[in-house]
């Protein structure tokens, strides 16, 4: 995470600021966005190759739940919980839509294909804080898991900011419809945030999840989300059904005199599980996180970061959720506890930083598209890319068909299979493509 932080802080101070993409947003001088340099960009990654049990095993998480006593300890002094439409209920303000957003952050948008629909964070919420994974692939209706629901996950910056090392999730309703009759009153989407908890002391008191949130899923009534190296978990889980309110606002985190605070913010969610891996080197930890409805019961993908200016290879591979009574959206495990990696895969492709696999119906393989971030040594935008055990195709734009056509900053992946959309970020924005489109301009 250090590396890609790096890597990320680096892009941004890039001046390439031309163009725009999305709905409402005309795409001007694409041209002039694809330099010589990004023209000749022809990275081939090669196949997926599977890896064999031995390797398999070295993936295999570790369950430790959170008994219930401690969590329903801690309900009776926060108070009852909240569902994620009372959280929505409250919502802390709403996200600026497509022509709406301000010009500094348009151009983090894809040349290709352009973005359906787009919506960004204000500076002033975001300050401080480095965006994280997006899950956008719930597949429950009601308040659990409402599927027009997108949560986005942002991250203190450690070392710079005071309260560092904490994480949160925004709840974005993303299919809420503009408000008001006319453009001097046009609202978008609500947004809703909470902070990500552990608890502690028996359920006595909780502290904020000391790591950065990569890689997030959304499945039933669960969230997911990886954690850094510098944790021992490599995964934690909260209930969505548990979100539950701060009474005292306060840049404190935790129980305070008068009762709970969450560094100013409305609510807290409460972890209910943690996943560890095996140490030890080589060992590979996941970063990205996406949710694979095309195997029954759905999958858990995950990937690790390899550095993009290193030849290292990246392992991408699945676990099963649970179809268990009373494990709802947690991984599958055994007995002991364990979580076994059904599917693992090699490939040459590094920098990946969103990952997410779909197989249409009639086709005998899925396809795995990752985005994928550039290194030091290259100007140009992130890729997006479909690979199998066949080969790679990536997505292509401009008249020298450059493979740099994404999102400024190759952000997490998420499927939509309602609405056929992916959706990913970049920095302040987040922004739906169709599958459909992403699959027309693959060279």
């Amino acid at each position: 995470m250090g590396h890609r932080g790096r890597h990320r802080r680096r892009r941004r101070g890039r001046a390439l600021r031309a163009g725009l993409a999305g709905t409402g947003l005309a795409l001007t001088a694409a041209a002039t966005l694809i330099s010589a340099s990004q023209a000749t960009v022809t990275d081939d990654p090669g196949r997926l190759e599977s890896l064999g049990r031995a390797e398999r095993a070295s993936l295999r998480l570790v369950e430790d739940r959170v008994p219930e006593h401690r969590l329903d300890r801690l309900a009776a002094t926060l108070g009852a919980p909240e569902d994620v439409a009372a959280v929505l209920g409250s919502a802390d303000g709403t996200l600026a839509t497509g022509d709406d957003c301000a010009s500094t952050v348009r151009p983090d948008l894809p040349i290709a294909p352009r973005a359906a629909r787009s919506f960004c964070w204000d500076e002033r919420e975001t300050r401080g804080w480095l965006p994280g994974g997006v899950a956008a692939s719930g597949d429950t209706d009601g308040p659990s898991g409402p599927d027009g629901v997108v949560v986005a996950g942002w991250s203190r910056d450690t070392g710079a900011s005071a309260g560092g090392g904490l994480a949160r999730v925004d709840l974005v309703a993303a299919d809420d419809t503009v408000r008001g009759g006319g453009t001097s009153d046009r609202e978008g989407p609500r947004r809703a945030s909470a902070l990500l908890v552990v608890p502690v002391e028996g359920g006595d008191d909780y502290r904020g999840l000391a790591s950065p949130v990569e890689g997030i899923v959304r499945h039933r009534d669960k969230l997911l989300v990886t954690a850094g190296p510098g944790d021992r978990n490599a995964l934690y889980v909260f209930d969505l059904d548990r979100f539950h309110r701060a009474n005292v606002e306060s840049a404190a985190v935790g129980r305070v005199p008068g009762g709970w605070a969450a560094l100013g913010h409305r609510h807290v969610l409460p972890a209910v599980a943690a996943y560890r891996m095996p140490g030890g080197p080589g060992v590979p930890r996941p970063t990205v996180l996406s949710l694979d409805r095309g195997t029954s019961p759905p999958g858990l993908v995950a990937g690790e970061w390899v550095n993009p200016d290193t030849d290292g290879p990246t392992r991408l591979w699945r676990y099963a959720f649970s179809s268990e009574p009373g494990r709802a959206g947690l991984p599958a495990a055994d007995s002991a506890g364990r979580v076994e990696a059904r599917e693992a895969y090699r490939t040459g492709a590094n920098g990946v930083a969103g990952v997410l696999t779909h197989r249409p119906a009639g086709r005998e393989r899925a396809g795995w598209y990752l985005g994928r971030v550039a290194g030091d040594g290259d100007t140009g935008r992130a890729s997006l890319v479909r690979q199998d055990s066949e080969g790679t195709r990536a997505v292509v734009c401009g008249a020298d068909r450059s493979q740099r056509c994404w999102s400024l900053d190759a952000g997490a992946l998420s499927y939509r299979a309602g609405t056929d959309e992916v959706w990913s970020r970049s920095g302040r924005v987040l922004f739906a493509v169709p599958l459909a489109a992403i699959d027309d301009v693959l060279d």
